[in-house]
């Protein structure tokens, strides 16, 4: 065997067993992933104790955008991640072949209609300029709900998921609207009469959920969730995680944090049945 070639194989032979070390971890060590803001903070004040006390080391990353917790979830940096909707994640993980599922959804931050110089609805007039974001997702979401408040009528028989201002039949109020990215929006409202935004960036501008004018009635598949990689969903650690989540000590701490937050249907049930 020459130099070389005994090289090679060694090479290979440590690099095989560096990376079969790397995979054998400690079954009590779970590293979640959250984008910053409130679903990082879930984590940190709920369920990271909750685990904790179940003996799992718990370490938490956190992101400040919507790409690169599935990437790091599906490479395996990540054995969970909270941040996104089944809308998202279904569209990501086809987009980019990736094997990522739902596991539980989680309390949301609703998208709500702020304002700084009215303080209701009522005093919305022809000309009233309404902050709205761009994105496709979250103007859907907007859209639906100035539907649904009478300013604008949608086109009849429309997919709500997929609303754009194209599909504004009649703009009842004549409002203008101003399409931003939804990061700008809590910016905008020194220069918008009313603007949508969404629960992490109000929160992350200092903005209230309860001093919202309105709040959207979160349809199920616009609450957020944690995703795990679909070979780990039946795994012990991704129940317990579950089992954190449904807890009614999650439920107090909800309740005590997060005010405002539309309560996923298990929270719901929990709620009413302690009453």
């Amino acid at each position: 065997m020459t130099t070389t070639r005994r090289t090679l194989l060694l090479s290979a032979l440590t690099l095989a067993l560096a990376t079969g070390f790397a995979h054998a971890k400690d079954p009590k060590e779970i590293t979640l992933g959250a984008s910053a803001g409130p679903y990082a903070d879930q984590i940190k004040l709920g369920i990271k104790p909750i685990l904790e006390k179940q003996g799992y080391k718990v370490k938490l990353v956190e992101f400040n955008d919507y790409i690169q917790p599935n990437f790091a979830l599906a490479e395996g940096s990540l054995d969970a991640n909270a941040f996104q909707h089944i809308v998202y994640l279904k569209k990501f993980a086809l987009e980019h072949k990736l094997a990522l599922t739902d596991l539980i959804q989680v309390p949301t931050a609703p998208i709500a209609l702020y304002s700084k110089k009215h303080t209701s609805l009522a005093e919305v007039k022809e000309g009233s300029t309404v902050g709205l974001p761009n994105d496709p997702t979250n103007q859907a979401r907007a859209l639906v709900l100035l539907d649904q408040l009478g300013w604008v009528k949608l086109r009849e028989n429309i997919d709500p998921v997929r609303a754009s201002e194209k599909d504004i039949a009649v703009n009842i109020k004549k409002i203008r609207i101003l399409p931003l990215e939804a990061a700008q929006l809590p910016r905008s409202l020194g220069d918008t009469d009313y603007s949508f935004i969404n629960g992490n960036f109000a929160l992350a501008s200092g903005l209230k959920l309860t001093e919202a004018l309105v709040a959207e009635k979160i349809p199920p598949n616009y609450i957020n969730l944690v995703a795990v990689r679909t070979a780990d969903k039946d795994k012990q650690f991704a129940k317990d995680l579950a089992a954190a989540y449904r807890s009614r000590e999650f439920l107090d701490i909800t309740n005590k944090h997060f005010a405002g937050y539309v309560k996923p249907d298990y929270q719901q049930a929990l709620q009413t049945a302690s009453k």
